[in-house]
């Protein structure tokens, strides 16, 4: 997941998050990554418009955002 995630940050791309909050909820973010520590992940995170910190050990799952294709 590590590699994805610094692969995603490096090509500056957003990417989706699956991620259990401090209540157990869990909530799909689309992000895009600014930095990653040991612990964290500094995002900006569209839904929250705003950047915001995630702890690796709370995302779930990660991948590419689908892209639609439209006339």
């Amino acid at each position: 997941m590590i590699g994805f995630l610094t692969s995603a940050m490096n090509g500056k791309e957003k990417i989706m998050i699956y991620y259990m909050d401090h209540n157990n909820n869990v909530t799909q973010r689309i992000i895009r990554v600014v930095g990653i520590d040991n612990e964290k992940v500094l995002a900006y995170c569209y839904y929250r418009k705003q950047v915001r910190s995630f702890k690796l050990e709370n995302i779930l799952s990660c991948g590419q955002v689908k892209r639609s294709v439209g006339a």
